[in-house]
């Protein structure tokens, strides 16, 4: 199949008037193989992302808890009814920023067992509701290092 050639205007040049249909599908089945190829990284890439938000923000809560107890001699538990106001808890009595919106990808909680020691959890939003936790525990302990994939804070 070759390329149509429309008459020449009067001015001599000729007439083209676009692309042929051919050239048309294989530039979408172009697209369509690198789009194929380029989602499934990129939604892998964003998974990953997001789960290191999660250990980065219980590591900051960590901190916040720690240093919070050399100051009150007790850890903070955060309270709140929904999701959100126990991340503006966490904001607010440990001075952290955490994202507290709509669009969040994480809600954070915080508790304390008899003043021994506490633990932070993040549980997905939304999606497949995964959760890390992460414990730390009054002069160390087996709890202390990096967050846990899984399981709840008792």
């Amino acid at each position: 199949m070759g390329r149509i050639v429309y008459p020449a205007k009067l001015n001599g040049e000729p007439n083209m008037r676009g692309f042929t249909l051919i050239e048309l599908i294989i530039v979408v089945m172009i697209i369509g193989i690198l789009g194929t190829i380029a989602i499934p990284s990129f939604v892998v890439t964003q998974e990953r992302a997001l789960n290191n938000e999660a250990t980065t923000n219980l590591r900051l809560i960590s901190a916040a808890e720690k240093s919070r107890r050399m100051e009150a001699t007790t850890y903070f538990v955060s309270a709140g009814g929904t999701a959100a106001a126990h991340i503006i808890s966490l904001n607010t009595n440990l001075r952290l920023d955490m994202n507290a919106g709509a669009g969040r990808a994480w809600n954070y909680i915080s508790t304390a067992t008899a003043g021994t020691d506490c633990c932070a959890q993040a549980t997905r939003n939304g999606g497949d509701l995964r959760t890390f936790r992460f414990r730390v525990m009054v002069g160390g302990g087996p709890g202390d290092g990096d967050p846990v994939a899984g399981g709840t804070c008792p």
